[in-house]
């Protein structure tokens, strides 16, 4: 009777870990499929030009696959060394979200304040040589999510030194429309805004897009 029970737990604990194996070649697939097929699309942020989307995924899906690989070899061979290196590895996953958690709230202030400079500073490389990675980024984000800059549109008066904005900031997108009155830009809240309006609430990201002034329009 217990010997059935080992086994019963053994092959639970192997499906489950396939499945993590499986969702790990998934996520990395996707990583894939995305750096090579949306390779301009790349990260908003001017520190950190390596922190893409794809790159992302292709580590964390590599990741999970390392983990769910030794879960699944450990449970199938019963191989005790590698079961305590899984349950090792899922701890230090454990204490890395916790960590980082942790970090996060404690520093909101200040993450959020250098995220707002660091994607501003982005904001300056938009349409210039050598980033169109970053130029297609801002482009789909403001199109896709019906916003326009990091706070709002004004962010971009700076980049320009004139009262204008990218084409992919318009309600109707149109040549030149960026060069027309503010009433036909999007006013909402930027989908990038790292935690809020600016306003030093952090909770304008909690307001639904079509409740926005822009998509009321």
């Amino acid at each position: 009777m217990a010997r059935g029970c080992l086994q019963g737990v053994k092959y639970l604990m192997f499906a489950f870990n396939l499945l993590f194996w499986l969702g790990g070649c998934g996520v990395l697939g996707v990583g894939i499929w995305l750096a090579a097929t949306q390779g301009n699309f790349a990260t908003l942020s001017s520190s950190f030009p390596s922190l893409s989307a794809a790159n992302l995924l292709i580590v964390t899906g590599t990741f999970v696959m390392a983990i769910g690989f030794v879960g699944c070899i450990g449970a199938l061979k019963e191989n005790k060394c590698l079961l305590l290196t899984f349950f090792l590895l899922l701890l230090l996953v454990f204490l890395l979200e916790a960590t980082i958690a942790v970090l996060f709230f404690a520093y909101t202030d200040k993450i959020d304040r250098y995220a707002q400079q660091d994607l501003k500073k982005g904001l300056h490389l938009y349409g210039t040589q050598g980033n169109v990675g970053l130029t297609n980024a801002w482009s789909i984000i403001q199109t896709d999510f019906r916003c326009c800059g990091v706070s709002n549109y004004t962010d971009w008066f700076e980049v320009y030194n004139a009262t204008r904005v990218p084409d992919s900031c318009c309600l109707e997108f149109s040549d030149s429309c960026g060069l027309h009155a503010p009433g036909t830009w999007w006013k909402a809240v930027s989908a990038v805004h790292p935690l809020g309006s600016g306003d030093g609430t952090g909770k304008a990201w909690l307001t639904p897009l079509s409740h926005s002034p822009a998509m009321r329009r």
